[in-house]
């Protein structure tokens, strides 16, 4: 994380940005949100909720809490994280940490009692907006999962062959069978990714000429802590890390069901956000090949998680080149626990939880945009 320097570049005493938030399921709308408040100011403080706190405002979260805690931490536009920060903003919490002004996005928050998060630095003049990432949300996410769908997916020629694995598929197959209307999960919303996004969750930053590449790929759906684990041990081989995503078909045709959870573009974005990593091939082979081995950078290791060892459809090691280079290791992490299936059996394990989660969210977002309708109105009479 960047240290907190007495004064910025240019003599000033740095300015001091305040986001805070639940970030569970911590996605690139999220990352995309520090982005934008880190760009407002020199130093980012991240303030995130405890479990308690979220599940009195606002209902369950599916991430616990110190995953929430290490995956904003690892987001590379978060300079501090304040862990179990107020759902409420208050001023007090400003003042202890010298903060200038809150970031929140274009929409209003409101707390269990139905008053706005940010009231009291509103009226303080020390809050700001910046825009939210449509498309994306954790409600959303939920409600895929909760539907089983695939209209998410970006479509290709690859066939899809194999079963869900590590799933109970009768359990997940009644989850677009329940009492809920489709529209109280989610209205499965399509992200669409420019350019212009993704050189701005770029690094830019190309490997010197004694810098070691070092090679990782998957599917990285979900992006939760056991990927950020894995980075971390995987850059330890070398200075620089090059990630392979895998395209939504290849990663379906591998998983089956309604894998990947997350699209292309998005797992790219998630991935891209994350302080280890510092270049991404979109849309990876599954099997590491000599043109992902020399055409983009000279590989120098190829790193992949011990407890990890899919086949190719054809069968064969995906990793049999780079073993037979010699440049093929295997890392254990202390978050191997965690995975995207596991993130998915918790919503499986819990389907009434998340069903009536998601139905209170959508009526409270109703509520919240009404409100917030109604301070634009205020607003613009009082500019007449």
């Amino acid at each position: 994380m960047a240290k907190d320097n007495a004064t910025a570049n240019d003599g000033r005493k740095p300015i001091r940005v305040w986001v805070d938030g639940c970030f569970d399921m911590m996605h690139f709308g999220h990352a995309n949100a520090l982005r934008q408040a880190r760009a407002m100011g020199d130093y980012l403080v991240v303030g995130v909720h405890s479990d308690e706190e979220v599940e009195r405002n606002k209902g369950p979260c599916v991430m616990k809490e110190d995953e929430r805690y290490a995956a904003v931490a690892a987001c590379k536009w978060a300079d501090e994280v304040v862990k179990d920060a107020p759902y409420v903003t208050a001023m007090e919490t400003l003042d202890k940490y010298d903060i200038d002004f809150v970031v929140h996005g274009d929409d209003i928050t409101t707390a269990a009692d139905g008053t706005d998060c940010y009231q009291q630095v509103k009226d303080a003049g020390r809050y700001k907006e910046c825009k939210r990432t449509v498309g994306i949300s954790t409600t959303e996410l939920v409600g895929r999962m909760l539907l089983v769908t695939r209209d998410h997916h970006i479509r290709g020629n690859r066939s899809i062959r194999s079963p869900m694995q590590g799933v109970d598929e009768a359990a997940v197959a009644n989850f677009s069978q329940g009492s809920m209307p489709a529209g109280a999960l989610t209205g499965i919303a399509h992200y669409l990714s420019t350019s212009k996004k993704i050189i701005q969750f770029s690094s830019g930053r190309e490997p010197q000429t004694d810098d070691k590449v070092v090679y990782v790929d998957g599917a990285f759906d979900l992006f939760h802590t056991g990927h950020i684990e894995f980075f971390k041990r995987a850059r330890e081989f070398g200075d620089y890390l090059l990630v392979g995503v895998h395209d939504d078909q290849t990663v379906n045709a591998i998983k089956g069901g309604n894998f990947p959870v997350m699209n292309l573009q998005e797992r790219v974005l998630g991935v891209l956000q994350c302080r280890y990593v510092d270049e991404v091939i979109i849309g990876a082979p599954f099997s590491v090949t000599k043109d992902v081995l020399e055409d983009v950078y000279h590989v120098d290791a190829v790193v992949h998680g011990a407890s990890d060892q899919p086949l190719d459809i054809d069968g064969k090691d995906p990793y049999a080149l780079p073993k037979q280079l010699g440049i093929y290791h295997e890392v254990e992490h202390p978050r191997l626990d965690l995975t995207t299936t596991v993130i998915i059996e918790r919503i499986i394990a819990n389907r009434q939880v998340y069903i009536e989660r998601q139905a209170r969210k959508a009526k409270k977002a109703v509520s919240e945009a009404e409100q917030e309708q109604r301070e634009k109105e205020v607003r613009a009479a009082l500019r007449m």
